[in-house]
């Protein structure tokens, strides 16, 4: 599709409305895979919750638990998970205080489990963390395939086929793990849901970004994140009322079904039509569009969308997706961006999921607690959509970025225990969720449309490997209190710097070629609305 194709499109939008009737109908279709995305990259939190349990001791097991005592060490008045004293071969009192040495400890490997739900007690678990956090290794890893796949497939036979397909292997491998009989199958369909459903929601989210002109783009993504947000604090909520992870697994999973009635219901992206030179289908959508919104569009902008799509051979070849991508990778301006964006995006993850590993584990409820944590974003979210739209992409990375740097590398100074500690720690999250939120809306903007999925396909995948990597923070934690968030803190102010290379791509029209997208930078004074 050519430059003047995509300004035409966008012309059309403008005379629809930023946010008609028909763009409401296809994001409340779009918002749902997106409110599902955030239960299903939250659900391992709570299928493989770590639980109360101790060391079974069967000598001792049907006397009263006053031997409990004598029996196991505390730590912070809770009874150790995976020691207890040496018993006394020679000793003939059971379970008493002398049944047991307490200058020895020794490693038990049978437990006795609370009544709490989780992976741990069904499969056993006990004093085996490595196996408990590897499920959710297992569905992090997923997204490395995932999200490559789903960009492919997205760009080579479109947005809704995708999301579709996506959201049924996502129900398909979530519901058999519910019936998962070792703790091996389990983690076999974790890898497997997220291998080949964890793309649903990045097709959703370009499919939305698509379907708005350019200064909609902005509050299409906050309703997006909005959305997953929802969910993840649904999920945390469900939880807690059904206290059984399989129950949990198909009642979440099933309704992920539902969206593959999208191939009957949701037309498809004219933006992906058109660059694919479909005009007749595209043309066809968007008169349904105008009459839903009670518009007539121009008849000449019609025309010249069409006169404009007329491709010959050559033309047409150098619209596939794999050309595209060629050209991509062997522009050094292009390449140098998708660089760029690679980088933005695993410092974001990295900081944003390793700031929520690392902070101080809040007293009470864990339902709840996961909760409050999760609607920490709201605010975030929103202030992402003034800023953006006041002060631009550009500036909001540059400054999103150096704040929260310096918020984590200010901690240092400040006493962990104190309240500014804590306020200054929720601030640093709040800034790196503002960024985080920015990058998702500049890779989508930056990228030509033939390609623009497979392209944020590896930014978004590159950043599922900083997630990954951030379980492992807490180690550095063990050199020094303050490393973690010196780290995260360090690579947040390079990417900050990074950020005064990023074009601005306020208001502009979607690139949907590699020659509209690398002339962005050229791009002055900005005058599309």
């Amino acid at each position: 599709m050519s430059e003047a194709t995509g300004s035409n499109l966008d012309d059309v939008w403008r005379q629809l409305g930023t946010f008609g009737k028909y763009t409401v109908l296809n994001y409340v279709y779009l918002l749902f895979p997106c409110y599902l995305a955030g239960i299903y990259g939250s659900v391992f939190n709570f299928e493989a919750m770590d639980i109360n349990y101790r060391c079974e001791i069967p000598e001792c097991e049907q006397a009263n638990n006053s031997w409990l005592e004598y029996a196991i060490p505390k730590d912070d008045n809770k009874y150790e998970k995976c020691r207890t004293y040496e018993i006394k071969n020679n000793y003939t009192a059971f379970c008493d205080k002398n049944y047991f040495n307490q200058s020895l400890l020794v490693k038990c490997d049978r437990y006795v489990y609370s009544d709490e739900d989780s992976v741990v007690r069904d499969f056993n678990l006990g004093c085996q963390d490595w196996k408990r956090t590897l499920v959710g290794t297992f569905s992090c890893a997923g997204f490395l395939i995932a999200l490559p796949m789903t960009g492919v497939i997205s760009d080579k036979f479109g947005r809704v086929k995708a999301m579709a397909g996506a959201s049924a292997m996502y129900a398909t491998f979530g519901i058999i793990r519910s019936f998962s009989t070792s703790y091996e199958m389990l983690i076999v369909f974790e890898f497997l849901e997220t291998s080949t459903g964890a793309g649903a929601y990045s097709a959703a989210f370009v499919f939305g970004m698509e379907l708005v002109r350019p200064n909609g783009r902005v509050f299409g993504n906050t309703l997006i994140n909005f959305a997953f947000i929802l969910g993840s604090m649904s999920l945390s909520l469900l939880a807690w009322a059904l206290q059984n992870w399989r129950l949990m697994l198909r009642i979440v999973y099933a309704p992920a079904f539902l969206v593959l009635s999208y191939l009957f219901l949701l037309d498809e992206s004219p933006r992906w039509l058109l660059s694919k030179g479909r005009c007749d289908e595209a043309l066809d959508i968007l008169k349904r569009a105008g009459k839903m919104n009670n518009v007539n569009i121009s008849q000449q902008l019609l025309s010249s969308l069409k006169a404009n799509v007329k491709l010959d051979k050559v033309s047409k070849k150098e619209m596939e997706f794999s050309t595209v991508f060629t050209k991509v990778v062997k522009s050094k301006t292009m390449l140098l961006r998708l660089v760029l964006c690679c980088y933005l995006w695993i410092t974001c993850s990295f900081a944003y999921y390793g700031l929520s590993i690392n902070s101080v584990s809040l007293a009470g409820n864990k339902y709840l607690n996961y909760t409050f944590v999760v609607f920490i974003e709201i605010p975030a979210n929103a202030m992402c959509y003034i800023v953006l739209t006041r002060f631009g992409r550009k500036k909001v990375l540059v400054t999103m970025y150096t704040l929260g740097g310096l918020l984590c590398i200010g901690l240092t100074l400040i006493p962990r225990n104190s309240l500014w500690s804590l306020v200054i720690y929720l601030a640093g999250k709040f800034a790196i969720t503002v960024a985080y939120s920015t990058v998702y809306v500049t890779v989508s903007e930056i990228f030509p449309t033939n390609a623009r999925q497979s392209l944020l396909a590896i930014c978004s995948t590159t950043g599922r490997a900083g997630a990954t990597m951030a379980p492992l923070t807490p180690l550095l934690a063990l050199y020094n209190d303050n490393l973690p968030t010196i780290v995260f803190g360090s690579l947040a102010l390079v990417a900050g710097l990074l950020s005064l290379t990023i074009p601005n791509t306020d208001n502009i029209t979607l690139p949907d070629s590699v020659r509209a997208a690398k002339n962005i930078s050229k791009i002055k004074n900005i005058t599309k609305l």
